[in-house]
């Protein structure tokens, strides 16, 4: 079991657009071995590859007690609204209301190259939302807006960077 150190905001690789996987061999695996391992961790749903250094876009996830992966994900049927309190492993400690769609669906690929398609709604749409961001190089915290995300800048600017 290998639980992986998450990098923090200020750190580039969070904000560097993932490369596309292409291909599916044991090193691909073990990445996602140490993803999901690292997810288990408790308080957390999700990591994603770059919040543990490595430029690939594939990401872990851990809802309603079930642990899962996802190579190369594209998200669509986006549908209906939330809007709830999320946080981010790599924004310690800071939690604003963020909008998401209430239901996605997230196609991609598993740790074999197969298909893999996920129907997600509520959390486990917030989840496969928030990763497929990071593999973007998006933060949460570049979706709000308003007074909410003038008050997200500045308690970010005080917290310790990588």
């Amino acid at each position: 079991m290998t639980v992986r150190p998450i990098r923090i905001i200020g750190d580039a690789v969070l904000r560097t657009e993932c490369d596309p996987v292409t291909t599916f061999d044991a090193e691909l695996r073990a990445l996602i071995d140490d993803l999901e391992d690292t997810v288990r961790e408790p308080g957390r749903a999700g990591v994603a590859a770059p919040q543990i250094g490595v430029s690939a876009r594939v990401f872990s996830y851990n809802v309603d007690d079930v642990v899962g992966h996802m190579v190369n994900p594209v998200l669509s049927a986006f549908d209906g609204e939330q809007d709830d309190d999320e946080g981010c492993l790599s924004i310690p400690g800071l939690y604003f209301p963020t909008k998401r769609a209430l239901t996605v669906t997230a196609t991609g690929f598993d740790r074999h190259g197969e298909p893999l398609v996920i129907h997600g709604t509520g959390f486990l749409a917030r989840a496969l939302q928030h990763e497929t961001d990071h593999l973007n190089g998006t933060l949460y915290i570049d979706t709000l807006t308003g007074d909410v995300r003038r008050q997200a800048l500045r308690e970010v600017r005080r917290l310790p960077r990588a």
